[in-house]
């Protein structure tokens, strides 16, 4: 007989639960068609519970999170968080990550609010250590990452068959390998599904925008006289897209002036830097003359809050009973999704150009001033330069122009993924088993760029003596007016400037695996259960290949592309032999109800596909133990060596120029010119001489920066301990549990790069021509900015180190109580968080910043996402019969601007950039922001409290229908500004739109039927 006990109804014994509808729900029985031994809505995960719940249980394979052993008496060491099923029923989430952000203590990575930045898959950011550093797996198995950084798209996971989601957070390593070191996300399915399940969700704001529809059909059942059971799941998903045009969000206000404005530079009517006291001037609204520059661009509106998606996907499982104790088992994933990023329209980024004096759409007025920009002499000097190319014109020494004729830039990702598991799991003993599998999984991405400007088209269209037809007429050039007022590019000559890009990415994983696991049949003699223990076996191919076309590798052809994208492919193999042993010492002795001793180790050979073969090895270990002296008190702790080789990108991704976050340039305005010191630097970094005192400011926020990948690398070190207590009562208190655990996870050898503030203070803080860290600085040649073509420009250099440091602590709470009231039935459920701290520091001589409550374009080692002190979600829930009232309540602490931090100085901020924005809010030219004349502080966030209500019926058994209010109460998200107070991903519309909500009041319905 195979080894497999009966499945408890969520975390088995692993853990307490987070974010639990009340147990009340047990009561339904399954209708007609279900597995009679499934219950119809899986309840909280306290371990006592559990063990009361053993009843309503159905045979399965046992699936523990933190251990690969398969015991039903196991007890974890590890503190393992649970979203059940019918909270994810509540939730109506469009996809995994969506549900998963809301944990507290977790960080938003990239989902469906993340914009600009998005690179079209969605991810979680477990404790805010990075995405990278996070393993996603699906029934305790790795499925194929999308991209190169080797996270896994969460649109992959089939949501209508997750029966509930293991959050484990701390070192796993020696479990599962690298990736691990911040934690695992564990999505586990319906394993043994009868009959048909029907599913349909709609969301909709209440302003009548970002429209959801998700749609799901499983269907599944016993065959063979029930020696096997086969699952087959449908689903499709369409997301509307939500703009930034909320009043709020309509203009972007400067975190720094609280003006609403928009890009310092690339603006619209055309802007050109001549350099020296005439820096940056711009035609005025009729195109009649250049005046001094005036207006930024406002880029908001065409901006979206969230993205649109489009999901097909398919999952189909099997399981056969060939023999006794032989059973093969196989299961399938196809998704296939669309994402799309839209950002602002294209345009001209500082190019350096050439216009002839008598091009048709150049008037004398503006020939002559641009002629004394120049320093070029009136007359025949200046008109005598009508020549018919590029390099007998007028120099227009860097050009910015919105070019809002060619619409928004559209980035459009189409992922399909494949991913197929198949094994067999064979009886060794009456205890034991082996189970041998192997999988495939492939993940293709198409990336389509379109919306963006073909520069060199532009410089092609700019020579020309008639408004038909350029001097050099190749593609059926059309000549552009670059001189005129917003929307004079005609239909033509957008069709002739207008080009799109495309990527194509693909990502294969190939594994096999062998783990012989169960119990060695004796126990120790003053213990009931027996010695369980796991070895084994595995490995793993990784490959990746990036195919970009031409326009795509070439950094000056797409306008506002944010530099190159270069071909590349890399890969690596690793084998790896495990052993975990758990070992209970003492049970039913007097303050020794229970005890339990857990150790494992893993060793890792790696093999990386480069140049001399170089490969590294790895070990990772764990000890572990809990003890229960009395029945309803336990005590837990774990320790963990873990690791994280580096990733693909990590290793072989190449160097190129593109973009980061920066608000303030030292060498910006006025400063240069009393400072003789700073003064050099500036020059020294390639400032032009005429440039000191008119030196820009990061255009957008965003200077470049020059990084990549580094194939020298080795892996990551990590230290992880847990120490906690589970509390329940159930002899004095029936129906109350809690638990409180301290986590600390300290991370040497990071890989990292520098962040924008330390390659600025690294320089800045030890002012010095000769300084290297300054020397590495590369600035525009013609505004002496650290913006302009990344195809000569580098700006700031962050290359990719083992020299980082990384380190969290803080304590998790949970709390679960239900009991009778009557008629009706309570349950209140809570699931807080403290971060003590996040310290991230990029390299020795970098700040080693605590970000905790703090935000900044510096504060976080990927994403730049909040993490705050306090956070929490408390949902109470009435039951009446087939009714239930459930309100959700979620709190996110205070949040600070990291200049106010006590150690400002050492954090590279001075007293004069210490502080953003306190005031009354203004308009700037023709700028209407509803939120001037109103005062703000952008450098304090208060704490946050939002309020989700939903009710759920269930009607004959069969159907359920749930109805729900998201953000009840209309909150508001804070205003801080945008772009600069944080990383361009974090901080859009002025807000924070992943951590606060930016959609208002948004209503939800939902109704399944069961057969």
């Amino acid at each position: 007989m195979r080894f497999k006990n009966k499945l408890l109804t969520t975390s088995l014994l692993v853990g307490t639960s987070m974010l639990a509808t009340p147990a009340f729900a047990q009561a339904q029985q399954p209708v007609a068609g279900e597995d009679a031994n499934q219950p119809a809505v899986t309840t909280q995960a306290d371990p006592q519970v559990q063990e009361d719940q053993a009843n309503v249980s159905t045979e399965s394979e046992i699936v523990v999170t933190g251990t690969l052993i398969r015991n039903p008496n196991l007890v974890s060491s590890s503190p393992v968080n649970v979203v059940n099923e019918s909270e994810i029923t509540l939730r109506a989430p469009n996809n995994a990550e969506e549900l998963i952000r809301r944990i507290p203590g977790v960080s938003p990575g990239i989902g469906s609010q993340v914009n600009n930045g998005s690179n079209g898959t969605n991810s979680v950011d477990l404790r805010g250590l990075g995405t990278q550093r996070n393993l996603v797996l699906l029934d305790g198995n790795r499925i194929v990452p999308t991209l190169a950084n080797g996270v896994v798209d969460l649109n992959v996971i089939p949501v209508a068959l997750i029966s509930r989601v293991d959050v484990l957070t701390g070192g796993a390593s020696t479990t599962y390998g690298a990736d691990a070191v911040s934690g695992v996300v564990n999505f586990i399915t319906n394993r043994s599904f009868s009959g048909i399940d029907a599913r349909a969700a709609y969301k909709v704001t209440e302003q009548g925008d970002g429209q959801s529809h998700r749609v799901d059909l499983t269907m599944g059942g016993n065959f063979a006289d029930d020696r096997g059971n086969a699952v087959l799941s449908f689903g499709y998903t369409k997301v509307e897209p939500v703009y930034q045009t909320r009043p709020f969000a309509l203009f972007g206000i400067s975190p720094t002036t609280g003006r609403a404005s928009g890009s310092s530079a690339t603006t619209t009517p055309t802007n050109i830097n001549f350099g020296g006291a005439t820096s940056y001037q711009q035609l005025n609204p009729g195109a009649t003359a250049f005046v001094p520059y005036y207006e930024g661009f406002n880029f908001n509106p065409y901006n979206i809050f969230q993205t649109p998606l489009e999901r097909k996907s398919a999952y189909g499982a099997v399981t056969y009973d060939v023999a006794d104790g032989i059973e093969a088992y196989a299961r399938g994933i196809f998704s296939q999704n669309e994402i799309s990023s839209i950002i602002a329209p294209s345009g001209i980024f500082g190019n350096p150009l050439v216009v002839n004096a008598d091009n048709p759409y150049l008037t004398p007025a503006l020939r002559d001033q641009i002629c004394t920009f120049n320093g070029i002499a009136l007359g025949a000097t200046c008109t005598g330069r009508t020549g018919s190319t590029a390099t007998t014109g007028l120099p227009l020494p860097a050009v910015y122009r919105r070019l809002v004729e060619l619409g928004p830039r559209i980035g459009n990702y189409k992922n399909t993924v494949y991913d197929a598991r198949a094994g067999v799991l064979l009886d060794v003993t009456a205890s034991t088993n082996l189970d041998l599998s192997v999988s495939y999984g492939k993940s293709e991405q198409i990336n389509t760029n379109s919306g963006y400007v073909l520069n060199s088209r532009v410089q092609q269209a700019l020579i020309a003596t008639n408004t038909t037809t350029c001097t050099t007429n190749t593609f059926n050039c059309v000549p552009l007016n670059l001189f005129g007022v917003t929307g004079s590019i005609t239909p033509a000559q957008v069709a002739f400037l207008q080009g799109e890009a495309t990527i194509a990415i693909t990502t294969q994983l190939q594994q096999a695996r062998a783990l012989y696991s169960g119990d060695i049949g004796f126990s120790a003699p003053w213990a009931s259960n027996p010695v369980s223990f796991a070895l084994g076996g595995e490995y793993r191919r990784y490959t990746y290949d990036r195919n970009p076309d031409a326009r795509s590798q070439d950094p000056s052809e797409l306008g506002g592309a944010g530099g190159a994208t270069l071909p590349f492919t890399g890969g690596f193999n690793v084998k790896e032999a495990f052993a975990e042993l758990i070992a209970p010492i003492a049970s039913d002795r007097p303050f020794f109800d229970e005890l339990t001793l857990e150790a494992g180790i893993r060793y890792s050979d790696y093999s990386i596909d480069a140049v001399g073969d170089p490969s590294f090895d790895t070990t990772t270990y764990k000890f572990g133990g809990t003890w229960q002296p009395v029945e309803g008190f336990r005590l837990r702790g774990n320790y963990q060596r873990a690791v994280r080789a580096p990733n693909i990108g990590e290793l072989f991704a190449p160097v190129v120029t593109g973009l980061t976050s920066l608000s303030v340039d030292p060498c910006a305005g006025a400063a240069p010119t009393t400072n003789a010191t700073l003064r050099d630097v500036c020059l020294a970094q390639g400032a032009p001489l005429g440039s000191i005192g008119n030196i820009p400011n990061p255009v957008a926020g965003q200077p470049n920066a020059t990084g990549g990948g580094n194939p020298l690398l080795s892996p990551e070190k990590a230290k992880t301990f847990t120490v906690g207590a589970v509390v329940t009562p159930r002899n004095f208190l029936p129906g109350f549990s809690a638990s409180l655990d301290y986590y600390n996870i300290k991370i040497t050898d990071a890989i990292t790069s520098p962040t924008p503030g330390d390659a600025i203070g690294a320089c800045f803080n030890a002012l010095s021509a000769t300084n290297p860290a300054c020397l590495s600085i590369r600035r525009n040649p013609v505004s002496g900015g650290l913006s302009g073509p990344t195809g000569t420009v580098r700006g700031l250099l962050l290359t990719t180190q083992n020299t980082g440091r990384l380190e969290t602590s803080g304590f998790d709470l949970t709390v679960n109580y239900d009991r009778d009231l009557g008629p009706a039935r309570l349950g209140l459920n809570f699931a807080g968080n403290y971060t003590k701290d996040l310290k991230f520091q990029s390299q020795p001589a970098g700040v080693n910043r605590d970000c905790v409550g703090f935000f900044s374009p510096n504060c976080g080692p990927s994403l730049g996402q909040l993490q705050p002190k306090y956070s929490f979600t408390q949902r109470t829930s009435l039951g009446f019969g087939a009714a239930t009232l459930s309100l959700l309540w979620r709190h996110i602490g205070k949040m600070t601007y990291e200049g106010l931090a006590d150690d400002y100085v050492a954090r590279g901020f001075t007293a004069a950039n210490r502080y953003l924005f306190v005031g009354t809010v203004t308009n700037q030219g023709p700028a209407r922001s509803a939120l001037a004349g109103n005062s703000y502080d952008f450098n304090r966030i208060d704490a946050y409290n939002y309020f989700d209500l939903n009710a759920q019926f269930d009607i004959e058994r069969r159907f359920q229908f749930t109805i729900g209010v998201q953000n009840l109460f209309d909150k508001q998200p804070p205003i801080i500004g945008s772009p600069g107070t944080g990383t361009t991903s974090a901080n859009s519309g002025n807000t924070f739109p992943s951590t606060y909500d930016p959609l208002g009041r948004s209503y939800s319905a939902s109704v399944r039927v069961k057969f």
